[in-house]
């Protein structure tokens, strides 16, 4: 699993989504967590992390959000060369097909479906987290 000390950012427009999001990662022992409420606000704090040598460790982000959606930022992390490789879990109450294969084909480390149990989204983190690990 992700080293309790592991930077995390929680993306999502939904405070009681974040809220959530957090209690969960706080009862996993994590503490270096910190939240945007879309994807253009979550972007500059990326670019901060970048730029002191101390970048996010997993990105957990919604999909649907104002002015910039997670799968555009998904994008934007996988086309930036210092942190492409950065565990991204999305987070969306959409379960379509296309919307998977948009995620899968942009990259991203895995999907996670709301509304989730405490288990589902630990399971879903020690997945990304497999997938992230060298072999």
């Amino acid at each position: 699993m992700f080293a309790p000390e592991t930077k995390i950012l929680v993306v999502d427009d939904m405070i009681t989504m974040r809220k959530i999001v957090r209690k969960n990662l706080s009862e996993l022992g994590f503490k270096e967590i910190k939240e945007a409420d879309d994807g253009a606000t979550a972007w500059p704090l990326i670019e901060v992390g970048i730029a002191t040598k101390q970048p996010y460790g997993l990105i957990v982000c919604d999909w649907n959000m104002p002015t910039m959606k997670g799968i555009d930022l998904l994008k934007k992390v996988r086309a930036h060369i210092e942190i492409a490789k950065t565990p991204f879990l999305l987070v969306t109450a959409e379960a379509e097909i296309g919307q998977i294969s948009e995620a899968i084909s942009a990259g991203v480390s895995d999907y996670l479906v709301k509304p989730f149990s405490s288990s589902v989204f630990s399971s879903k983190l020690e997945a990304v987290w497999k997938k992230a690990s060298p072999k």
